[in-house]
C-alpha cells in the first residue's frame, strides 16, 4: 500500500470497520475482536526486524509493517540520500515472514510540504545522548511515529531495544498524548561476534567491521567493571575505544534504566550503558543492561 487512503481502507476491511470522516470506526465486528500490530521500519530489513515481526505476530491477529525512510529524522550532512532502500528485497522478507500488510508511502503522502509540517517535540529528554549529536532527530522520529499511529490505529506497536532512547521517548509520547495502544519491545539482535544488527552495517568495509566491535566491547567492559563503581566502569569502556583507532566515540554513558537520568557514584540498581561511535563514515549505536 502506497497511500494513507489505501491503508485506511484496507485496515477498515480487516477490522470489520468502515471509513468515515478520515478515520476508522467500528463496524460489524467489534474492534477488540481483531488485534492489529504495527512494526514501524525504514526498510533495509534484517534479523532484528524479523524478531519484531515475530513479536507482533505473537500478540496480534494482523501485522502491518511500514517501510518509510523518514526525512525528518535526518539532519544536515547525514545519510538520508544514501540510506539503503532495497524495496523488492524487503517485500520478499515480509512475504516470507507472513506479514499481512505493508505500508510504503511516499514523502509527499506523509507530509505534503516538508517546509511546513507540525512537529512533535521530544523535549529536554530528546536533547541528551543521541539528541546532543543529532539535535532534530527525535522530533522527527516522534512526528512520524505519531502519524503512523493515527493513520493505522494499531493495538500494539513493536520497537527494538537497540534504540533505547527512542523506545523510552515513544513510550513517553504514548503516555503523554494518550495514544490507545501498547508498546512492545524486542531484545537487541546481534551477530555471532556481538555486533548489534543495524541496517547501516551494510556500509562497513571489512576493516571497519572489525572496528565496529568496539561498541559491544566497550559495553561489555562497562558491565564487567560495574562492581568497581560508575566512574571505573565508564573508564573501562573508554579504554576499549582508545585501543581501536578506527572507532571514534561520540559518547559512552550510564543512565538509570527507568528514568534515563545520568548515574552518580554510589548508584545501586538497574542501569543502561549506552554508546555511539563513528566507524569511518558510519555512525552506530548500541546499549547494554548493567546492574550496580
Amino acid at each position: 500500500m502506497k497511500t494513507v487512503v489505501e491503508t485506511k481502507d484496507a485496515l477498515a476491511k480487516i477490522r470489520g470497520a468502515q471509513k468515515a470522516t478520515g478515520r476508522i470506526v467500528a463496524g460489524r465486528i467489534p474492534v477488540a475482536a481483531k488485534k492489529l500490530a504495527l512494526v514501524p521500519t525504514m526498510g533495509a530489513l534484517h534479523d532484528g526486524h524479523r524478531a519484531l515481526i515475530k513479536l507482533a505476530k505473537e500478540n496480534a491477529d494482523y501485522v502491518i509493517v511500514s517501510l518509510f525512510v523518514n526525512p525528518l529524522q535526518f539532519g544536515p550532512n547525514e545519510d538520508f540520500d544514501e540510506y539503503p532502500r532495497p524495496l523488492e528485497q524487503d517485500l520478499a522478507v515480509l512475504e516470507e515472514e507472513g506479514v499481512d500488510y505493508v505500508f510504503a508511502p511516499e514523502i509527499e503522502d506523509m507530509y505534503g510540504d516538508l517546509e511546513d509540517v507540525t512537529i512533535v517535540s521530544a523535549g529536554a529528554a530528546g536533547r541528551i545522548l543521541e539528541g546532543e549529536f543529532r539535535p532534530t532527530h527525535f522530533d522527527g522520529v516522534l512526528t512520524v511515529v505519531a502519524k503512523l499511529f493515527n493513520i493505522i490505529r494499531p493495538d500494539f506497536a513493536c520497537f527494538g531495544e537497540k534504540d533505547a532512547q527512542q523506545l523510552a521517548l515513544v513510550r513517553r509520547m504514548v503516555r503523554d498524548l494518550n495514544f490507545p495502544l501498547d508498546i512492545l519491545a524486542a531484545p537487541i539482535a546481534r551477530e555471532t561476534d556481538g555486533l548489534a544488527r543495524s541496517s547501516r552495517n551494510v556500509y562497513l568495509e571489512s576493516e571497519d567491521r572489525e572496528a565496529a566491535l568496539a561498541l559491544s566491547g566497550a559495553l561489555a567492559a562497562v558491565a564487567e567493571a560495574a562492581s568497581e563503581g560508575v566512574e571505573a566502569a565508564l573508564a573501562a569502556g573508554r579504554e576499549i575505544y582508545e585501543r581501536q583507532p578506527l572507532a571514534s566515540m561520540d559518547y559512552l554513558e550510564l543512565v538509570d534504566a527507568a528514568t534515563f537520568a545520568p548515574l552518580s557514584e554510589g548508584f545501586t540498581g538497574k542501569a543502561l550503558a549506552l554508546t555511539a561511535a563513528r566507524i569511518g563514515q558510519t555512525r552506530l549505536i548500541d546499549n547494554r543492561r548493567v546492574t550496580f
